[in-house]
Parts: structure tokens; sequence; C-alpha cells
């Protein structure tokens, strides 16, 4: 019997389907064409289901993401085949294609067989490195390693690392074995390392909103915004232990003359309690002596009255004067003594506010540049936030200068570090004194200083630069016994009513580097 074509199949699959009455369904359509081709039948492709498994697969790794869309592909194309290739690939494993001839797993363990063979035989000789117990021991080793930074609560996945680490340690590890185990492990190692960075992400959130919480409690102590300032500039990635353990420095002398100041305040409070219970005491006894003096006063009176000569007069009047010298006497007294109080008041008012003083000082360093006394990046930013609003309430012009010392690194090489850290503080020094009140000096970065110029259009913006530079080069910076020479170049911008300082910033950046090229210890504007 001559086989019927493909289009004769599908003729008369549509005629079986008239016939029976079926619906012109997909699967209907398949089943009737395999039955009159005589192919095996096979059971419908369950695309929903597999694009619900697709659906709920995570993809945190761009393996895994790449991986799922690969699945999501072979679903739309009804393709086992695919289907296969990409869910063993997510899970680790590598698929293996199939030989004409071979035998079902045949070529799943060919190829394992063949990569055992090749990594016994290479050598160093050959170009490669043969993978021996050493190269084995120096992987369990890195896995230990990396294990504190993954602390996870998961028993399974410290129990797999466990095994592995063990079978990397063997006498003799199996390469086969191992890298199935590794495979599986990086897997799950990757699920691992991503729940921990979002703990991580997790937990400084959380302290951002701790912090923001004191900051609103804390209005008016300007001394605890400063440590709130700090604390959430240090803990904005990324983090370092640099800026931890220089924060913690500083929030220790701050926790140090916090601890003070609550003594000193609890002191005070108990001076004022006793001071004042002293006062209404006093305030009682003279109450008191008021009133017995006031009935002496009157009996006396009224002796007087009754009195018939002189004679009568002069005891009465003795008693007037004796009383008179005691209430004036006591009236004396007590002055003295509420004086002596207010004068204590007045003193333990000084040494608060001394206190107060010092507290707002150390706080502030947590916004300066320890170095030069200028403002780091997060006072800087806190003086144009300041500034803009000013900007927008007045009206008025805002410009921004960023200068760079020339040469620095040169003289860094030739003079040392230290000696370029005290050019920075000379130059920030000089600064200052030339720098008009509202004027602002902050340390953008390295050898790189902003300023901030409120009510300054362009041209004056450059002025006040120039005249910096003229004011630099009359002091020399002494390097040891060396006098040497500080120059910079700067770049000035003013910035526009409808922009944002940074892109300003920018802009001076440019013709900063403009002022560069031209010949340096030049301004140029922006």
């Amino acid at each position: 019997m001559t086989a019927k074509k493909p289009f004769e199949i599908a003729r008369d699959t549509l005629k079986q389907l008239t016939v029976r009455k079926l619906p012109p369904t997909p699967t209907n359509y398949q089943r009737v064409y395999s039955e009159i081709a005589g192919l095996p039948i096979e059971p419908p492709f369950p695309l929903d289901r597999l694009r619900d498994i697709a659906l709920s697969l995570p993809a945190k790794t761009p393996g895994q993401q790449k991986q799922k869309a690969l699945l999501e592909s072979a679903i739309g194309n009804l393709n086992w085949n695919g289907v296969k290739s990409a869910l063993m690939a997510y899970g680790g494993f590598t698929p293996a294609t199939s030989a004409p001839g071979s035998a079902p797993g045949e070529a799943e363990t060919k190829p394992l067989v063949e990569s055992k063979v090749a990594v016994t035989a290479a050598s160093p000789s050959a170009g490669t490195y043969a993978l021996t117990g050493e190269f084995f021991a120096l992987i369990a080793r890195l896995i230990e390693y990396t294990l504190p930074a993954l602390t996870s609560d998961d028993e399974r996945f410290l129990s797999q690392t466990q095994a592995l680490i063990a079978a990397l340690r063997e006498p003799s590890p199996d390469p086969t074995s191992v890298k199935l185990s590794l495979a599986n492990y990086t897997n799950r190692l990757s699920f691992a390392a991503e729940d921990q960075a979002e703990i991580k992400s997790m937990l400084l959130r959380l302290l951002h909103l701790i912090i923001d919480n004191i900051g609103q409690l804390s209005i008016d102590d300007s001394w605890l915004l400063g440590q709130v300032e700090a604390l959430k500039t240090v803990c904005a990635p990324p983090l370092t232990l640099r800026r931890l353990d220089d924060l913690e420095r500083r929030l220790k002398d701050v926790i140090f003359k916090q601890a003070q100041a609550k003594e000193r305040a609890t002191q005070v409070q108990e001076d004022m309690r006793r001071m004042l219970g002293a006062f209404v005491e006093r305030l009682g006894a003279m109450s008191t002596s008021t009133g017995v003096f006031h009935s002496q006063m009157e009996e006396n009176a009224k002796l007087i009255e009754q009195a018939k000569s002189l004679t009568d007069i002069a005891p009465v009047l003795k008693r007037v004067v004796s009383a008179t010298r005691d209430i004036a006497h006591e009236t004396l007294s007590a002055r003295d003594e509420l004086q002596g109080m207010r004068r204590k008041v007045e003193a333990t008012e000084a040494e608060l506010a001394k206190l107060h003083q010092e507290l707002d000082r150390i706080s502030a360093q947590a916004r300066h540049d320890p170095l030069t006394g200028a403002l780091n990046r997060q006072g800087l930013d806190e003086a144009i936030n300041r500034e803009v609003a000013n900007l927008r309430r007045k009206e008025a012009p805002l410009s921004v200068s960023l200068l760079d010392i020339d040469n620095f690194k040169k003289l860094n090489d030739s003079l040392g570090h230290a000696a370029g850290d005290e050019a920075l503080a000379h130059l920030a020094s000089v600064a200052r004194e030339v720098m008009r009140p509202q004027d602002t000096l902050a340390r953008y970065g390295g050898e790189e200083f902003v300023i901030l110029l409120p009510d300054t259009n362009l041209e004056q913006g450059i002025e006040a630069m120039t005249r910096l530079q003229r004011e630099l080069t009359k002091r020399f910076f002494l390097a040891g016994t060396e006098k040497v020479l500080i120059t910079f170049s700067a770049g000035v911008a003013q910035v526009a009513a409808d922009e944002e300082v940074p892109e300003a910033i920018r802009r001076a950046d440019q013709a900063m580097y403009l002022a560069k090229r031209a010949g340096k210890n030049r301004v140029c504007g922006a």
C-alpha cells in the first residue's frame, strides 16, 4: 500500500472531523491526523500549565533571567526539547544532545566521561592545568571564606555547603561528581547571595527610618541633628570600613560631651530645685517677720494713743526702733541671700550654654572636612539647599566656583603627602579670610573646592576668584624651610533660574578645565 502524502492525510483528517462531528480544535486535529498517518498519539502540549510554571520561577540573577526567557520562548513554540534544555540549564545541569543510534542515557554519560578523561590527561605542558587535590582544596577554602558573608538560617544550604567542602577535601575527588555538586551549589549560592543583599538593603532602609524619626523628634537640638545627618550620610551605599570608623570616632566624642551635659543639666536642675525651695522658705520667713512687725507696730500705736506723757511714750518708741532695726536687718540679709542665688543661677546658665556650644561645635565636625575645616559633601548639600531657598525667595543671583590646585600631584611627589595636606589647609585658611561672611567654602574632593557666592552674578564671581588668586600669591606656603607658591585654576558659573546647583557646578568644572588648558592660575566663566 502506497503511503499517503501529507496533504492527503490532512484532507482525510478534515473529513473525519466532519463525519465524527468533532470540534476542529488543535487537540482533535492532532489525534485524528496521528490515527490516519499511523503515528503514535502524543498527549496534548500543556501550554497553560507550563506558562504558569515559567511565571512562578524566580529570575534574580542574569543566568536565571536568560534561561527563563528561553523557557518562555520554547513554551510559546510548543518545543518540548527547548523546554527540557531551558529547565536543565536553569537548575544548573548541562543538557546533552543524543547522538543517532545511542542508547537512552548514553549521550548524558559520554560527555562527562570524556571530560573526566580530558581532565586526567591534561598537563601544564599542554597549556592547561590538571585538577589536583590542591586545586579542589583551594575551592573548599574559598567557599569557607565566603560563608561569613552569607550567614543563612537555611539548614539545607548549610548542610549542602559542608557536604561540598568535604567532597572537595577528599584525597582523590572525582571531577565528575564535583562538577555536578558545584553546579547545584552555585544555583543555591545565587539565591543565598540575593537574600543577603536584600536583607542588607532592608536593614539600611529600616535604619534610615529610625534616623529620620529621631531627627523629627529633635527639631530644636542642633547638635543631635548633626549626628542624624552624619548617620544618614554614612549609611548610604557603598559602605566602607573607613567611613564607619570615622563616624564612630566622631559620635563617641559627641556622646561623651552629651553625657557630660546631661549630668551637668541634672545637677543644675537639683541646684535650681534647692534654690527655689530656699527662696520660698525665705519668702515665708519674711512674710512671718513682716506679720510680727505689723502686729508690734499696731500694739505700739495703741500704747502711744493711750500715753499721757513723754515718760509713757519713751519705752514704746524704744520698742518701735528695736523692731524696725530687726526687720531692716532681716530684709538686708534676705536681699544678700537672693542676690547670691541669682549669681549662682547666672553662672550655671553660662556653664550650660558653654556645654551646648561645645556640643554644637563637635556635631558640626560631622559636616566638615577634618583636614581643612571646610564643609564636606554633606555640609555642601545642606548649604546648597539653604542658598537655593534664598534664591527662589529673594530672586537674587547665586554663583558657584569650582577651583583646583595647580600641579598638586607634583607637589605631593616632591614634598610628600603631609606637605600636600598642609597646602590644602593653607588654601582653605586664606580663602576663609578673603571670602565674605555669607560665602560658603566646601571641599569637593581631593584638591578641589567649591565656593557658593550668594547675591553674586557671574562677573562679580570671576572678580572674587581673581582677588583670591592675588591674595594667595602674596602668602607663600612653608613646607619645612622651603617657600612654595600655591596657585589654582577656577571656573565660575551663575545658577540659572530653572537650573539645579549641581548642574551649575558641572558647568563650573568644565570652565575650570578650560582655565587649566589656558595655562593654569586663571579664572574662566561658564
